[in-house]
């Protein structure tokens, strides 16, 4: 399947368990996430089992992407761009002229989407007020930000 044509699949508000226990799967941090922060997740395949979430934080100009997850038999298939440029859209389509991130694990991916490392002293104080950012990621985590 393209990912054009995964993109009709991606739907909004997954269940909270199912959020949590895909990323328990995965050891991403979930400590923080409530029903008001599903508001803005998407997930494909369905809301209480799901292939793959991703999770925005929205603060007018400022997004911060957060949460993305696609689970281990579904990965190299496309499925995370997907989800990040659905992600983009709905932050775009919201006011936000800027998305950041924090990951331990794949720079490289999003850099291939166009996101750039970034000293987390360039944080804008609705980023650094987040949860994940001050203190649920690893200090070591690589900040990164794209213009949208």
């Amino acid at each position: 399947m393209a990912v054009s044509e995964r993109m009709a699949v991606i739907k909004q508000r997954p269940s909270l368990a199912a959020v949590k226990d895909l990323l328990d799967v995965v050891a991403f941090p979930s400590a923080d996430l409530t029903a008001a922060h599903i508001q803005h997740f998407f997930y494909c395949r369905n809301a209480k089992r799901p292939t793959g979430i991703v999770g925005l934080e929205l603060f007018g100009a400022d997004a911060f992407l957060r949460s993305l997850v696609v689970a281990p038999e579904q990965r190299s298939a496309g499925l995370g761009v997907a989800l990040v440029e659905h992600a983009e859209r709905y932050a775009r389509a919201g006011g936000a002229r800027s998305l950041f991130l924090l990951t331990t694990t794949v720079p490289g991916f999003f850099a291939r989407l166009g996101y750039v490392a970034a000293g987390r002293a360039a944080a804008p104080p609705t980023i650094r007020g987040t949860q994940q950012f001050a203190g649920l990621c690893s200090a070591s985590a690589t900040f990164m930000v794209k213009q949208l």
